[in-house]
């Protein structure tokens, strides 16, 4: 049913490295269309690298859009120094594990970049608020699932979770005429 409404969907496989992880932290609880504008701000200063940030006055860095809390967060993934070739080799839940270690990174950002920047096939995201309505549309549920209930329901679809979401995220624009992820 959801599929003979989304048509194909979309990969949404991005690169990995330092600028995935920055803008999945600018993409951390603001809207698709606030994410776009705050990123297109930050490439626009050549603030996107792990030295420029490190490197950048706060007063930089809040002038392209990002709040003092997402300021840190940048900062601290810059001295994370995270080798990111390694991270391609790693098991999903061992490079989550890892991420969430730095400050800023969740795990839903940690469980994004798994999806989207390293193409993991089973990593569900079932923190994300677009994933959680899609659900409840879908499924004709009476209420948003929570995260516990959406990471419960998506068992049942290992060792595709990634692309449910997909599906659900797809499912999610068509429903809403808007995009719920980046």
């Amino acid at each position: 049913m959801a599929l003979e409404q989304t048509g194909p969907l979309p990969l949404r496989r991005r690169s990995d490295g330092f600028e995935a992880l920055l803008s999945a932290i600018v993409s951390q609880q603001v809207s698709v269309a606030s994410a776009d504008a705050i990123w297109g701000r930050l490439r626009a200063a050549r603030l996107t690298g792990p030295r420029k940030v490190l490197w950048a006055e706060e007063a930089d860095l809040r002038s392209c859009g990002l709040s003092r809390q997402k300021v840190r967060y940048a900062k601290a993934l810059a001295e994370a120094r995270i080798d990111y070739a390694v991270l391609r080799a790693l098991p999903a839940d061992a490079v989550i594990e890892q991420l969430v270690e730095v400050p800023g990174i969740g795990r839903w950002t940690a469980e994004i970049y798994a999806m989207f920047s390293l193409g993991r096939a089973d990593v569900f995201a079932p923190g994300d608020l677009a994933l959680q309505e899609a659900a409840r549309m879908l499924f004709d549920l009476e209420d948003r699932p929570s995260e516990k209930t959406l990471r419960e329901m998506a068992c049942a679809w290992s060792p595709w979770r990634g692309v449910a979401a997909r599906l659900l995220w797809a499912y999610f624009r068509v429903a809403k005429k808007r995009e719920g992820t980046r």
